[in-house]
């Protein structure tokens, strides 16, 4: 019997399967997501054609198509693209290092401490009533918000780990931290003064309103630092998929990689929640959609990255441009990702009663 060669790709002592519907997804998404991003630029109350966009980005253009589109519109543009990107690798780590399609930061209660960090500053950091609040205040929200998703990761960590992280301990720990602090950012809400309540409802729904270039900065400066950790990710990837044991048996660590992943997903979704506040679901579409498009059996990384940032640039445009009244981006996201989350639960459930 004949047995079929799979062609590879090397550098070095690593090694990659060549697929090619993985390479043709991942430039059709790397395409798609620089088409949005030209037309986020395009549009707006002085619309542009598109020649224009390109020539002013490869440096040329007039004075006025320069301010439109590298001074106003080219900081809300790299935001989204930055921040989806940022939330389709967090998903797709902490996604694939357990296992498990639920495990995303939006769920498991990571995203929620940011939350629940920001609105703490906004709505106690006001006052001055004592030095613990001044200190508070002190902080800023972005600050709190990576702070306080960084201190909800360790935490489920902790609670979820044995000899490893367990996956189903993972996301049973992740959905009751999650349940504790909306209750904790609820109560915050109701004692809150009324502007204090109505700037924490405008920053927990997702917003790219604020978005300019000191929030978009850490988000591309963290994604340049993560290239070269991500190809050393995606080749400890091939054991861990297979488990700690296998992965023990080729001599790695599977608790230190399991432990760097986590890490690693805990920090993207911190910066990405500190630039744009939390946008829902993203984390958790975009590697399962990325996953269906390159039709493999764990989330890729690259894949990952572009479909968030296609997601979140393309609700972008809906909400700003294609609706009666500009809506903040996370409410679509929230809602096209509620919508995934039924059909992924209802998939599994056919799957397992099979």
């Amino acid at each position: 019997m004949r047995r079929e060669t799979r062609a590879s790709i090397s550098v070095g002592q690593m090694s990659a399967a060549w697929r090619p519907r993985v390479f043709l997804a991942t430039v059709l998404l790397a395409l798609t997501v620089l088409v949005l991003f030209a037309l986020k630029l395009a549009v707006g109350d002085y619309n542009l054609p598109l020649g224009a966009v390109w020539n002013v980005l490869l440096g040329g253009g007039e004075t006025t198509e320069k301010l439109v589109v590298l001074k106003w519109r080219m900081p809300r543009a790299a935001t989204a693209v930055g921040v989806g990107a940022t939330l389709g690798l967090s998903g797709a780590l902490m996604q694939s290092v357990t296992r498990n399609p639920l495990a995303s930061p939006d769920i498991l209660g990571i995203t929620m401490g940011a939350s629940a960090a920001a609105v703490t500053v906004i709505v106690i950091g006001t006052g001055s009533a004592s030095v613990v609040t001044s200190w508070i205040g002190g902080l800023g929200i972005s600050t709190a918000a990576a702070v306080g998703a960084m201190a909800s990761a360790l935490v489920i960590w902790l609670l979820a780990f044995r000899r490893n992280v367990d996956s189903f301990r993972l996301v049973l720990f992740g959905v009751i931290i999650n349940a504790l602090l909306q209750a904790y950012v609820s109560y915050l809400l109701i004692r809150a003064d009324l502007r204090d309540a109505q700037a924490a409802t405008v920053w927990l729904t997702g917003s790219l309103n604020a978005a300019n270039w000191h929030t978009a900065t850490p988000v591309f400066v963290l994604l340049g630092v993560f290239i070269p950790v991500i190809a050393w990710i995606s080749y400890q990837f091939k054991a861990m998929e297979l488990g700690p044991d296998f992965a023990t048996g080729l001599g790695q660590n599977p608790r230190r990689n399991q432990l760097t992943f986590i890490a690693c997903s805990a920090v993207l979704a911190a910066v990405a929640v500190a630039a744009a506040g939390p946008i829902g679901f993203v984390a958790f579409v975009a590697p399962q959609v990325a996953l269906r498009l390159c039709a493999v059996s764990s989330p890729p990384l690259t894949a990952s990255a572009l479909t968030g940032a296609l997601l979140v640039t393309a609700s972008d445009l809906v909400t700003t441009h294609a609706l009666p009244v500009a809506l903040p981006v996370g409410l679509l996201t929230a809602v096209l990702g509620g919508s995934f989350l039924i059909y992924v639960l209802i998939q599994n459930n056919r799957r397992n009663s099979i």
